[in-house]
């Protein structure tokens, strides 16, 4: 198989800003249009302080400060309330950048709490009075404002206060947008209204220029094949544009401010960004007079003089591009260039660590699961593999959305989001925007926004909130400080915890919401947001190597469940929400018209609005109109890409029940173990160049600011030391449905074998819905290979019907779901309708990948006419003139004896009427009866027996002389097996059963099965096998009897069956005498009787010759776990020992799996070759542990297949590259398949079974003569005997005098089979597999064995192997065919 790379962690590497090459800048400044009203132009300084006057008192505003007389809807102020006594207080604020900034208010009632840590007391005015803002008297608490300043050296861009004002809920007064209220009230008496103050947050600055940004650098220079560079990227590394700022000289750096974005493709495919803002010094000869005026360098009052002690600084952006949502990893080496670059100098260019980072960090794999990347000695970070989970991935943070808005305010954007509302999200911190973002459109899965959606907005784009179609859009808060927010907008401020919406709209209530559902989702949002404290916040990207290696995982994971757990609450809001859906679905069942894809003909959207709440009408009805909706049901009924997540859905559908008020005990978001692999990857930093002896390194590279990329500098990519290559993507048949199961699916196949391992007759009808499933993953490589693909499919119809009838536990729908594709591939419709009809009638309700395919099928294929074609007309032409001979049949020959009665007459006449006429066998007037074939598998009219009788070919009357008659079609004979039974001694000498005479094999266990190369009418039964009239070339005999080495015991097949695990991945199975585990072996002989035909290519044997090989029936390789056992498909190993050149016999003994186990591997075969594999000729060699498995699965349910022409294929070697397949190519030649129940091969040194002897005492011709010698013990007197006793009803005395003369080593015989098995098969042998009622055996011997228990016991009878088979074997029995034959 192909290797190819893994996928890269980054695509792209960019930088953004001014340009650089030292031209003059533009004099106009870009500045966006307005999409709302224009708002005064923000204050240029922050708020410094902040005071209390008292007026009653005389004091006066003081210099520089700014009175607060009014509130914001221009109602005076007053928070004494004119008391007596009362001071008046009145609050004043100063702005200015002599003090670092207050950044955040606080109201203290004295005596009821403390002041928060860094906070202080405004507790005095300006004049040395008290700054009680409460007014006067008992029963008020002294109210005290608190601040809290901006620690020292800020710098120039701290966030600080810009703002405040007071508003008077009373007057209809709400908190201005983007300001923080606080909650205390400033006049908690009992007079006056209350009135609350506000503040706002945001960066004041002056002298600032804004220009769009530019593309100033990428790498690699050329777009790759996973997408190309979007022309837009530099405006989101930049969202607030380029700027070009005036600061003080001796002003710091800020620090560098990371921001994320999502940019969405055409088809809805996402690519994330990563961008790290930062200032570099601007030299001052690039600015116009003008653009220096305006940033304040040159004097107002003089012209053109230079004002000192000011630096001209520009904004720039460093960014990656990448398909995977790994924002911490992505902070981390954008934090690390940076630092590079201000730092030096350096023996390696910053462009080789670009290049090295691109190339060679791959993101996580099950391969490699952890990644550590040293990007320097001192910087290093952790990728981790993400958690796997059928929900979508993205970049969305649950608990940052929880932790921003709060319960309430979450589940009131959740309601706005699924009624398709206009949602504005802004933050000053741009990181934050996009998460939550993310969180807001993957709360509603499984439905998925349609509209506008932009996380971090650019300035550039901001008419987009203009829009007339809903979107959801994050913005910078500083937006604001230009504009108003449209009028129709729902604006949700993650800085203040707040949501603002215009006073013309009435609010969105979460009333509508279904009660019980709301009820669950608030009250376990309010718990795990008061766990969000308790949990690692600290940054990543400062994380040390130890903490990395060790408590990583540990001290993470703990967030990775809270987050989950969130995700998990509005998840089963969800499935509460859309619970019953698919039963409203409306599935195609005409041929399709203009219209067929609207949600009306697709959804019945009416019925399922009735069966919802009442309450909830009206949120139901604006969900059923939105776009996310309608895309929604179409993706369900006409299949998506998102098929795995949407089958996810449906299963937690299943598990909610919308009813109960607390949540279900099972999480419905798992934590699934990645790999359980401990293996990290070591990214070791790029190589330094090579330094002559005796000299010492010299570094090279010293940089200013972040430089100009250089293409020459760049590392071309090759293969590093710790990134190897991982295997591929597998290959499949691109023409082949797929017909692997999900994840999903395998789980619940899992847990329903698991549930049905507990009941006996679930047990073996979960065993055969396995193997159906087994050949419908065939049915591709079947219907190819057939000669008639539409006959071949009207097959597999009737399969599934008999699988129906059977009633089989099925674990999935990949049955239906397989035929359903193959009609779409093949242009049947109308038999896919049908198939989905009885899917329905079944009560299966399809899931989303079924359901799809259906669609697809009666979409895409050709109807056949509405008016009768030329090909029905010939049909129904042909019926007419069929129908008319059979009606003259009986005229004709009715006329024939006529005729020769007048001519026997006339003869009479002639010879004389005193002659005795002689008696002359008149012919009967009706045609006699006569059988297409017999059990034997030829015609039953034989040449040699007289005209118009049946004979049946090794019959018990065929073997006495006598000629049995026939009624009604029906063979009867002379004498009774019951008589045969008790008196065994008159039986002449070929008294062998109908099935063994007719087949020559002691240790058959079904009739033959005769597989040539034509497949059958559609309308034979699947379980009659097809006659031939040749002898067939090559004969194959299987056997699924295994011995078990614990205690030397041979194990048949439906114990084999009762003993397998409900695991799809153990091979073992439990023997019923000695409770020991052991790998059953499936042992295979084929018989060659072609002349010329080369013989089937052996495979080489092991290092020890064929002394090695497993021996059919005997000790063969017992393997503990799947892999070992798996490795018996190396060529080596699974040859069986091989049998003499001039018989053409060759034998072997490979795993008998399980139905599970074997459809396990059989998927992981076509995923990975695909599904014509399983009709080519070198299968056989190839995989032979699969193709005898399936062999003997299919060959014992009677199901058409071409496996066994497969053998004779390989057989033939391989064909001539232009000859067709032999398989299709007709050849007489035909391969026989028998299904023994015994071992192929018996043991010598064991005990001979009493059947054999009974054929050898009365001479039936046997396929292998018993190889040991026969103890005296066992003589025709003893089973003359037990026949007696059992024709008797007297099961009891034959299982005493069994154990009397099987004694157990050293002093008895060595037994292999059960006393059970000994008396079935023995009376089997002598009344035939038609006259032996094995139902009626069972009763009569548990009847028996527990009369000997009470005398024995049951512990001594078990000993001795005198238990008959448990339940789940006996329903194994019943459920896999016919009464079987030994």
């Amino acid at each position: 198989m192909a290797e190819e790379r893994p996928p890269r962690l980054v695509d792209y590497f960019v930088i953004a800003g001014l340009a650089g090459n030292g031209a003059p800048i533009p004099e106009e400044t870009w500045v966006p249009e307005p999409s709302g009203s224009l708002r005064p132009p923000r204050p240029a300084e922050p708020i410094t302080d902040v005071a209390v006057i008292a007026r009653a008192l005389g004091e006066e505003v003081p210099q520089g400060y700014t009175c607060i007389q009014t509130s914001t809807g221009g109602h005076p102020l007053e928070l004494s309330a004119g008391l007596l006594g009362g001071t008046q207080p009145v609050i004043c604020y100063r702005r200015g950048r002599d003090k670092p900034p207050l950044v955040e208010l606080g109201v203290l009632y004295e005596g009821k709490e403390r002041p928060k840590p860094g906070f202080q007391v405004l507790d005095t005015t300006p004049y040395s009075h008290s700054a009680n803002l409460a007014p006067p008297g008992p029963g008020h608490p002294r109210t005290y404002l608190t601040y809290r300043r901006a620690a020292e050296g800020a710098g120039l861009h701290a966030l600080g206060i810009t703002d405040l004002c007071l508003v008077l809920p009373s007057k209809g007064e709400g908190t201005p947008h983007t300001y923080c209220r606080l909650p205390r009230n400033l006049n908690p008496g009992m007079w006056g209204p209350a009135v609350y103050l506000c503040y706002k947050v945001g960066l004041a600055k002056a002298n600032t220029l804004v220009y769009e940004a530019e593309l100033l650098g990428r790498y690699p220079a050329e777009d790759n094949e996973a997408f190309q560079l979007p022309e837009s990227v530099p405006v989101f590394c930049l969202p607030m544009g380029a700027t070009i700022e005036c600061w003080p000289t001796q002003t710091k750096y800020p620090v560098p401010v990371f921001s994320t974005f999502v940019l969405t493709g055409a088809a809805g495919d996402k690519v994330y960004g990563a961008a790290l803002q930062f200032y570099e010094a601007f030299p001052r000869e690039r600015l116009s007079e003008r653009q220096a005026r305006a940033l304040g360098l040159l004097s107002a009052v003089e012209r053109g003089r230079a004002l000192g002690g000011r630096a001209v600084r520009t904004r720039r952006a460093i960014a990656v591009l990448s398909r995977w949502p790994a924002f911490p990893a992505f902070r981390a080496f954008l934090t690390f260039l940076y630092r590079y670059s201000v730092s030096g100098p350096h023996r390696l260019p910053l462009e080789a660590h670009i290049s090295h980072f691109i190339h060679n960090v791959p993101f996580p794999s099950p391969q490699r699961p952890r990644i550590l990347v040293q990007m320097s000695p001192y910087d290093n970070l952790l990728l981790c593999q993400p958690v796997s989970s059928p929900l979508p991935l993205s970049g969305a943070s649950f608990l940052q959305l929880l932790q921003s808005l709060g319960p309430e305010l979450a589940i009131t954007l959740l309601l706005a989001v699924l009624t398709e509302h206009k949602l504005l999200v802004h933050s000053l911190r741009p990181d934050l925007l996009t998460s939550v973002c993310e969180a807001l459109v993957s709360m509603i899965f499984p439905l998925h926004w349609q509209c506008p959606y932009i996380p971090l907005c650019p300035l550039v784009l901001a008419d987009v909130l203009s829009a007339p179609v809903p979107f959801i859009v994050g913005i910078h808060s500083s937006y604001f400080d230009l504009h108003d927010p449209p009028a129709d907008v729902i604006c949700v401020d993650l800085d203040t915890n707040t949501l603002f919406q215009m006073e013309e709209k009435k609010p969105l209530s979460p009333r509508t919401l279904p009660r019980k559902p709301y009820k669950v989702l608030l009250s376990t949002l309010t718990k795990l947001y008061q766990q969000l404290d308790q949990t690692y916040t600290g940054p990543e990207e400062e994380a040390s190597l130890e903490f990395l290696l060790t408590d990583y995982e540990a001290v993470c994971g703990r967030r990775v469940r809270l987050e989950r757990e969130v995700q998990g609450a509005f998840l089963r809001f969800m499935a509460c929400l859309l619970k019953g859906y698919r039963n409203f679905l409306r599935p195609l069942t005409k041929a399709p018209s203009e219209g067929s894809h609207d949600v009306d003909n697709l959804f019945n959207l009416q019925g399922f609005l009735k069966s919802r709440e009442r309450s909830s009408y009206k949120l139901y009805s604006q969900l059923l109109h939105t776009q996310m909706f309608s895309q929604f049901i179409e993706e369900c009924s006409f299949g998506s890409v998102r098929h795995a997540a949407l089958e996810f859905f449906d299963s937690c559908v299943d598990k909610v029940h919308p009813e109960q008020e607390k949540p279900e005990p099972t999480a419905l978001v798992e934590l699934e173990e990645l790999s359980g692999s401990e293996l990290t990857v070591f990214i070791t930093p790029p190589e330094e160049p090579p330094v002559p002896e005796g000299s010492e390194p010299s570094p090279q590279y010293c940089y200013d600011g972040f430089p100009e990329l250089r293409a020459e500098l760049f590392e071309s990519p090759q293969e590093q030391a710790g990134a190897l290559p991982v295997p591929g993507a597998s290959r499949s048949a691109p023409s082949s449905p797929a017909p692997r199961r999900t994840k999903q699916e395998m789980k619940v196949a899992q847990q329903m074998a698991q549930k049905s391992a507990a009941v006996p007759e679930l047990w073996a009808r979960c065993l055969l819905g396995h193997c159906y499933g087994l050949w419908f993953l065939c049915l591709p490589a079947y219907v190819r290979s057939a000669p008639s693909r539409v006959q071949a499919l009207h097959t597999a119809y009737h399969v599934l019907r008999q699988m129906e009838s059977n009633k089989v536990v099925r674990p999935d729908e990949v049955c239906y779901r397989m035929l359903m594709q193959l009609c779409s591939h093949y242009g049947q419709p109308v038999l896919s309708v049908r198939v989905m009809l009885d899917m329905r009638q079944a009560g299966i309700v399809p899931n989303t990948i079924t359901y799809g395919y259906y669609n697809k099928a009666v979409l895409e294929s050709k109807w056949p006419s509405g008016t009768p074609g030329g090909r029905l007309r010939w049909a129904k032409l042909r019926n007419v003139v069929l129908g008319a001979a059979q009606f003259r049949q009986p005229l004709r020959e009715r006329w024939q004896q006529q005729q020769q009665q007048q001519q026997q007459q006339a003869a009479a006449r002639e010879a004389g009427s005193s002659q005795t006429e002689p008696d002359v066998e008149h012919p009967s007037p009706t045609r006699p009866l006569q059988r297409q074939t017999t059990w034997a598998g030829r015609s039953l009219r034989d040449p040699a027996s007289p005209k118009g009788r049946l004979v049946k070919s090794g019959s018990l009357g065929s073997a006495r002389g006598a000629q049995p008659t026939v009624e009604a079609g029906v063979a009867h004979t002379r004498c009774s097996p019951l008589d045969n039974l008790l008196h065994p001694r008159e039986r002449p000498g070929s008294t062998a059963s109908e099935s063994s005479a007719s087949l020559g094999s002691e240790w058959d266990l079904s009739e033959s099965s005769v597989s040539s190369l034509s497949l059958r009418r559609s309308s034979e039964r699947l379980s009659d096998p097809p006659g031939s009239s040749q002898t067939p070339s090559l004969e194959i005999l299987l056997s699924s009897c295994s011995l078990c080495r614990a205690c030397d015991s041979l194990v048949y097949d439906e114990d084999i069956m009762a003993g397998w695990a409900p695991d799809d991945s153990n091979l073992n199975t439990t023997c019923p005498f000695c409770a020991c585990s052991f790998v059953p072996l499936l042992s295979v002989q084929t018989f060659d009787s072609r002349p010329s035909a080369p013989s089937p290519k052996p495979a080489p044997a092991g290092p020890n010759g064929s002394k090695d090989a497993p021996v059919p029936g005997g000790p063969g390789p017992v393997l503990s776990d799947r892999m070992s056992c798996l490795a018996l498909d190396e060529p080596q190993l699974c040859n069986g020992h091989m049998g003499g050149a001039s018989r053409q016999v060759e034998g072997g003994a490979w795993a008998y799996l399980s139905p599970l186990v074997l459809r396990k591997e059989l998927e992981s075969l076509v995923e990975n070759e695909g599904s014509e594999v399983l009709a080519l000729p070198d299968l056989p060699a190839a995989h032979p542990i699969i193709f005898w498995n399936l062999l003997w699965y299919f060959q014992r349910l009677r199901l058409p297949s071409i496996l066994p022409c497969l053998v004779l294929a390989s057989c033939n070697g391989p064909p001539p590259p232009q000859a067709p397949a032999p398989w299709l190519t007709p050849d007489p030649a035909s391969v026989q398949v028998r299904l023994l129940w015994d071992v192929l091969t018996p043991d010598p040194n064991s005990c001979p079974p009493l059947y054999v002897l009974w054929r050898t005492h009365s001479q039936t011709p046997q396929r292998v003569a018993w190889p040991g010698p026969v103890p005296e013990s066992l003589t025709l007197d003893l089973l003359e005997s037990v026949l007696r006793y059992v024709g008797l009803n007297e099961v009891h005395k034959a299982i005493g005098l069994l154990l009397e003369k099987l004694e157990p080593p050293p002093t008895g015989l060595h037994p292999q089979r059960g006393i059970y098995r000994e008396l079935l098969f023995l009376t089997m042998a002598v009344m035939g597999k038609d006259h032996k009622d094995i139902v009626n055996f069972d009763k009569r011997y548990k009847s028996a064995f527990n009369k000997l228990a009470s005398s024995m016991g049951k512990e001594e009878l078990r000993q001795r192997r005198a238990q008959m088979p448990t339940p789940k074997a006996i329903d194994c029995r019943k459920y896999f065919g016919a009464p079987l034959e030994c």
